[in-house]
């Protein structure tokens, strides 16, 4: 990833509800991570979604320097001890740790499914003597898997009570062959945050493209959950992911979704 300025212009302030999963720019964080995180606070962002927080070092210093809030953060805790997680959360100001990944495997058993609810309200018991709340981050496998007439991911919140909350990857759930804005009107309020995406809507990572600049329904999508943190993400593309973060920033503001 080159280090050159966005060409987009950057964003006015005050949007609370926008945010970026920082595994967009994993390349340029490893490299730089507080000039990374300081070019992210150029383009008129207050917060971020960092991921893997175990992982980083001087996260939290970089994004005080920033200026940045992470009231999100993904890290793996399900089928681990929590706590270290959490500790980390706590530490960086988080409020809702989110669980970004469970192997498809287990997502073809009702029973399953039920058993990942379970492991999931044990760990939101833990986390709530953390101040904190968990959550849950689908893929295309959560979608794809059709169990008792229904979504695995929608299985899944059939057995979660509402302190466990849901992130829907919104262009996964379109990969799976699902409809994301029915399926955000069927999960309702529990919905605390989206990933916000765009493309044509095909396993290829690499097919992703800046919001408004692909085929998904982005405006109904947002206002099927109005109040969820619109978090914008690329997994990979073709071009520049930092460009990418810029053009989305300035498309959700110059349409008034951010």
């Amino acid at each position: 990833m080159n280090q050159q300025a966005p060409q987009t212009a950057p964003a006015e302030q005050g949007h609370p509800l926008l945010s970026v999963q920082l595994y967009t720019v994993r390349e340029a964080l490893a490299a730089d991570l507080p000039g990374t995180l300081a070019r992210l606070a150029e383009l008129g962002l207050e917060q971020v979604e960092p991921f893997g927080i175990l992982s980083f070092d001087g996260l939290a210093d970089g994004l005080a320097g920033a200026g940045l809030a992470a009231p999100t953060a993904h890290q793996g805790f399900l089928g681990a001890d929590p706590r270290p997680a959490f500790d980390r959360a706590r530490e960086l100001g988080v409020r809702t740790i989110i669980d970004p990944f469970t192997p498809p495997e287990r997502w073809q058993d009702a029973d399953e499914v039920r058993r990942i609810a379970d492991e999931l309200v044990a760990a939101a018991d833990v986390a709530a003597e953390y101040g904190l709340r968990v959550g849950y981050h689908n893929h295309a496998h959560e979608i794809a898997s059709v169990l008792d007439g229904q979504t695995a991911l929608e299985l899944l919140a059939s057995h979660l009570p509402e302190q466990v909350a849901l992130e829907v990857d919104t262009y996964w759930v379109a990969v799976g062959g699902a409809d994301p804005v029915a399926l955000l009107e069927r999960l309702g309020d529990r919905v605390v945050a989206l990933h916000v995406k765009d493309g044509p809507g095909t396993p290829d990572v690499l097919d992703q493209v800046a919001v408004g600049q692909g085929s998904l329904p982005v405006r109904d999508i947002i206002a099927a959950r109005p109040d969820a943190l619109r978090v914008v993400e690329l997994d990979d593309s073709r071009g520049d992911r930092f460009q990418a973060v810029a053009d989305s920033i300035a498309y959700l503001v110059a349409e008034d979704l951010a």
